[in-house]
C-alpha cells in the first residue's frame, strides 16, 4: 500500500460526523468565508459577463451560480464559482501549501452535491477530503518560481472533493486524484504581477477540470498510476515528498490551520500591512504628505511585488508599493483600498514610487511559520518610525476573532444580498456545518438572486 492509496482510502471514507465540534466550527468558518468571496466576486462585471456567456438551465436544475441568480451545467457552475471566489483576492489560504485549497475544493464540490442531491454530510465530508488532499500535495512539493500556485495542485483537491461526492470507493478516488494531474494547468505567476485577468480564472479551472475528472473516471477513463508524483515531482516541481503527503493524515488537519484575511490583497502584502497595523495602533502613522520615503524588507516573495504602477485592481493587490501607499492614504487595507478609483488617487500614486522593497534572507528563512516584514517610514522632519511583523494576522498562531471574521462576510456579502439575508445565510452555513441543517434549505439561501446595484 502506496502513499496514494493511504491518500484515497482517507478521502474516500472520510467521516465528517466524526468530526469534533471545534473541528466542524472550523469548517463551518471556511465555507461561510469562501461563499462570502465567491458573493463578493460575482459583483464584479468580468463575472457577470462571464457567467451570462454559460449554457443556462432551468429553473431547479443544473447547478447554481453564487450571487448571480441563474443555474448551468456543472462544469460550468464549478468554473463561474471558483473564478469569483479569487477575483477580490479575499480568500482563504493556508501557509503550509502555499496557497488556497478551500476554494480549489468548495466550487466542484458544491456543483455536483446540488445536482446529484447529496446530503450536508456527503458535501462537507468533500470539502474537507478536498481541503486535505490539495493543500498536502501542496505543502509536499516546491513549484517552480515562474509557476503560480493556483490551478495547480488545487485541481487534484477538486478532483477528490468531486469524487467524495461522488461516494466512490478508494479504488475509484485514486483513478480521479492520479487522473486529474494530468487536467492540472502549468499556470503563470507573471499574470498576477502584471494584472492579468486571466489569473482570476485559475481556481475555476480547477474546479471545472476536477468535475470532469470524474466524469472521466466514471466513463471508464483512467490516468497514471501516480498521477501527483509526475506532476508534482518532475512536470510543475522538482521535489515532491510522498510520505510527506500522508504525515499526521487525519490527525494533522490542515484545515485547522490554515489562515482568513482581512487585507483586500496578495498574502504576500499582509505582513507589510501588518507593520503598518502595528504602528498605527503604538505611535500612529504619520499623514502621506508628512513621508520623505518608506522601506520595506521582507521575504523574497514579498519581494518581488515592486510595481509602484499597477495597471488595474488585480495588479494593485500584488503590488508591495501600492498596498503600502493606500493603506497610508486611505487608511486601510479593505476592499474600497484596492479599488479603481483607489487606484486612480493620485495621492496614493505618488506614494507608492516613494516605496522600495527589499529581500531579507534571514525573513526569508523564517517561512512558512512566519511571513515577516520590516517597514521604515523616513519623514520630512528627518524623524524616522518603523514597524515590524512576523506571524501574520489570520493564521492560526495569531487568528482574527469570530467577529472580525462576520464583518468581513457581511461585508462582502453587502455587494449582492441585504444584510438580512446575509445574515441569515451566515448563521445557516455555520448550522450545517454542525450538521443542524439540511442541504435544501440552505441551498435556498444561497441560490437567492442579487439585488440591484
Amino acid at each position: 500500500m502506496d502513499y496514494l492509496d493511504t491518500l484515497s482510502d482517507f478521502a474516500a471514507n472520510l467521516d465528517y460526523s466524526a468530526l469534533d465540534d471545534a473541528q466542524r466550527e472550523q469548517a463551518g468558518w471556511i465555507l461561510a468565508d469562501t461563499v462570502a468571496a465567491m458573493a463578493g466576486g460575482s459583483a464584479e462585471p468580468e463575472v457577470r459577463a462571464l457567467a451570462a456567456r454559460q449554457p443556462r438551465s432551468v429553473e431547479a436544475e443544473g447547478a447554481l451560480m453564487v450571487g448571480l441568480g441563474r443555474r448551468s451545467h456543472r462544469e460550468a457552475s464549478a468554473f463561474v464559482n471558483g473564478t469569483a471566489g479569487t477575483f477580490l483576492e479575499m480568500d482563504e489560504g493556508n501557509r503550509f501549501s502555499r496557497g488556497h485549497p478551500a476554494v480549489h475544493a468548495i466550487p466542484a464540490a458544491l456543483a455536483l452535491a446540488e445536482e446529484r442531491k447529496r446530503p450536508a454530510e456527503a458535501f462537507l465530508a468533500a470539502m474537507v477530503a478536498g481541503y486535505e488532499v490539495g493543500s498536502r500535495l501542496g505543502a509536499a512539493s516546491a513549484l517552480r518560481g515562474a509557476l503560480h500556485p493556483h490551478g495547480t495542485w488545487g485541481t487534484i483537491g477538486a478532483a477528490a472533493a468531486a469524487a467524495r461526492v461522488a461516494g466512490a470507493k478508494p479504488g475509484a478516488m485514486r483513478e480521479a486524484i492520479s487522473l486529474s494531474a494530468s487536467l492540472a494547468t502549468a499556470t503563470s505567476k507573471q499574470t498576477m504581477l502584471e494584472g492579468g485577468l486571466v489569473r482570476n480564472t485559475y481556481a475555476g479551472l480547477s474546479n471545472r477540470n476536477g468535475v470532469l475528472a470524474l466524469d472521466l473516471v466514471e466513463s471508464g477513463f483512467t490516468g497514471e498510476r501516480d498521477g501527483p508524483g509526475s506532476l508534482l515531482g518532475q512536470v510543475l516541481s522538482d521535489r515532491f515528498d510522498r510520505a510527506a503527503v500522508v504525515q499526521g493524515l487525519g490527525q494533522d488537519w490542515h484545515f485547522m490551520r490554515n489562515y482568513f484575511k482581512l487585507h483586500s490583497c496578495c498574502r504576500y502584502n499582509h505582513g507589510t500591512l501588518d507593520a503598518l497595523d502595528k504602528l498605527a495602533a503604538g505611535e500612529g502613522l504619520p499623514t502621506f504628505d508628512q513621508i520623505e520615503r518608506v522601506e520595506v524588507l521582507t521575504y523574497h516573495l514579498a519581494a518581488e511585488l515592486v510595481d509602484p504602477a499597477p495597471r488595474n485592481t488585480l495588479a494593485a493587490k500584488f503590488s508591495v508599493p501600492f498596498a503600502v501607499a493606500t493603506r497610508l492614504v486611505t487608511g486601510a487595507s479593505s476592499l474600497s483600498s484596492f479599488t479603481w478609483d483607489a487606484l486612480r488617487d493620485e495621492r496614493a500614486l505618488a506614494l507608492a514610487k516613494k516605496v522600495t522593497v527589499r529581500e531579507d534572507p534571514a525573513m526569508s528563512a523564517r517561512l512558512p511559520l512566519e511571513r515577516p516584514s520590516r517597514v521604515t517610514l523616513y519623514l520630512r522632519d528627518g524623524s524616522t518610525r518603523v514597524g515590524e511583523a512576523g506571524v501574520n494576522r489570520g493564521d492560526d498562531a495569531s487568528p482574527y476573532t469570530r467577529e472580525e471574521l462576520r464583518a468581513k462576510f457581511m461585508d462582502l456579502t453587502a455587494r449582492i444580498w441585504p444584510q438580512a439575508h446575509a445574515k441569515e445565510l451566515l448563521e445557516a452555513t455555520l448550522a450545517l456545518a454542525q450538521l443542524e441543517m439540511p442541504m435544501a434549505p440552505w441551498l435556498a439561501l444561497l441560490a437567492r438572486a442579487p439585488q440591484a446595484v
